[in-house]
């Protein structure tokens, strides 16, 4: 995938990291910058004794960086690309140094160990490595006896956890909500690493990442989006009890599946259709992972409007990879994760960007009825995405902003938009509604495109 200056901007996370990099982009900063056949790195002097190490995979856009920021991809990692981009002979060819290879190693899982020098290679060795690997029915029995076992474990384990937690938030509405907002980080920690000891992880996470949801509203809001939250958490945890071998439940309470088990499920739901690349929203967890969400939509006939494709992986790995650029569109086919309402997917096969000329979707009149509709299959589900008809973006009297439709339907933004989108006539958008905010991720306008940080 070739390396440009267009797909930089993009990666950019917002326009202070691409101001910022540009500020870098002196070559008197960078006393190292080298590169291999697919990556480059480089070290940048910054304040501090110690320069920054970067580097970045020109295949998959992938960087990393020594500095503290929270940013994917930081300013060091944008103007090292940026600098390779405008000129790529000055960095010169050379060994992978060790910290470079260490970065590539830990995001690049399943590639087979190097071979050490001296090694056996002889053909008994060969045939003794294939009496290893031939099946022996009894292990295979006692390994199938273990994971029933492991299994049975791990929902009696869960099954108590859920019930923990019912009790729980019962004692948080017993004793008020204004002392639970008062200790939320605390409270939410608390039964949070309960629900880690009983191997429900993913439930475990929605409650740790819920203060920083809550946090974000304003004062006059947190007590009704507190109420909402710990309602869902209790039809959850009662829907997986009802139903534990339920695949979406087991997703939302325990983990999720893998890709290769997504594929192979025939009860998969699968789209084949002309998608567009909306944006991508990358958060830094309380867990120390990075959850990196691509949001496509269906440009063609298909059943599903929206997927989203997720990726989760450590904030000390770097960010994972750029395999897509708000925008571009594609062939593809999709795989959804079963659900009530799938909108989770991985990409089964995908063909080449396409300059199609496609037009977006018709907005419905209503989009908020798609909303509800999908809060009544999954009552626990915590957003949703729209298309939004005709309208514009305002700004009240406080200078809160907002979007409104021209039939005066309005919602609450949930973060402020650019100052060029103020006013702007929208003939369309898409965005998340969580039932009190809503997150833009792209529109299209009297004067062209319009993308937002989703």
């Amino acid at each position: 995938m070739d390396m440009t200056r267009a797909a930089i901007e993009a990666m950019a996370p917002d326009q202070s990291a691409l101001a910022a990099a540009s500020a870098l982009l002196k070559p008197a900063k960078w006393p190292l910058r080298a590169r291999s056949e697919r990556l480059i790195w480089g070290e940048c002097q910054g304040s501090g004794a110690n320069p920054y190490r970067v580097a970045a995979d020109l295949e998959d856009r992938g960087s990393k960086c020594t500095c503290p920021s929270r940013k994917f991809p930081c300013k060091h990692a944008l103007a090292l690309m940026w600098m390779y981009v405008e000129d790529g002979a000055a960095f010169q060819a050379g060994d992978v140094p060790d910290w470079v290879n260490d970065w590539t190693r830990r995001r690049r899982k399943g590639v087979a160990p190097p071979v050490a020098a001296g090694e056996d290679k002889s053909l008994e060795a060969a045939h003794q490595a294939l009496a290893e690997s031939t099946p022996d029915p009894d292990a295979e029995a006692r390994r199938k006896a273990a994971a029933l076992k492991r299994a049975d474990e791990t929902h009696r384990s869960v099954y108590a956890a859920t019930e923990d937690l019912d009790i729980w938030i019962a004692d948080q509405l017993r004793t008020g909500l204004a002392g639970f907002l008062g200790a939320l980080g605390e409270r939410c920690r608390r039964i949070a690493a309960r629900l880690v000891d009983a191997k429900a992880g993913a439930l475990a996470s929605r409650i740790d990442e819920m203060p920083s949801r809550l946090l974000a509203l304003s004062a006059e809001e947190r007590v009704d989006a507190a109420i909402a939250e710990l309602g869902k958490l209790v039809l959850l945890a009662r829907a997986w009890r009802a139903a534990p071998d339920d695949p979406e439940l087991r997703r939302e309470i325990v983990n999720a599946e893998t890709r290769e088990e997504v594929l192979a499920n025939p009860k998969a739901p699968r789209a084949i259709s002309l998608w567009e690349v909306l944006g991508e929203r990358v958060v830094t967890r309380r867990d120390g992972l990075v959850s990196q969400a691509t949001w496509l939509m269906s440009l063609g006939p298909s059943a599903r409007r929206f997927a989203v494709l997720l990726d989760f992986f450590p904030a000390s790995a770097g960010r994972r990879g750029g395999a897509f650029v708000a925008g571009e569109r594609f062939h593809a086919e999709i795989a959804f994760y079963p659900a009530r309402a799938p909108l989770r997917a991985v990409i089964a096969s995908r063909e080449g960007a396409v300059d199609a000329l496609d037009a977006w979707p018709d907005p419905p009149t209503d989009p908020f009825a798609h909303y509800a509709e999908d809060l009544l299959a999954t009552p626990w589900r915590s957003e949703t995405p729209l298309l939004l008809p005709k309208g514009r973006i305002c700004a009240d009297a406080s200078g809160r902003a907002w979007w409104r439709s021209s039939r005066g339907l309005c919602a609450p933004l949930r973060e402020p938009p650019p100052s060029l989108a103020l006013g702007a006539l929208i003939d369309s958008a898409a965005g998340v509604w969580d039932g009190a905010r809503l997150a833009l991720i792209a529109a299209r306008t009297n004067w062209g495109r319009l993308a937002f940080d989703g």
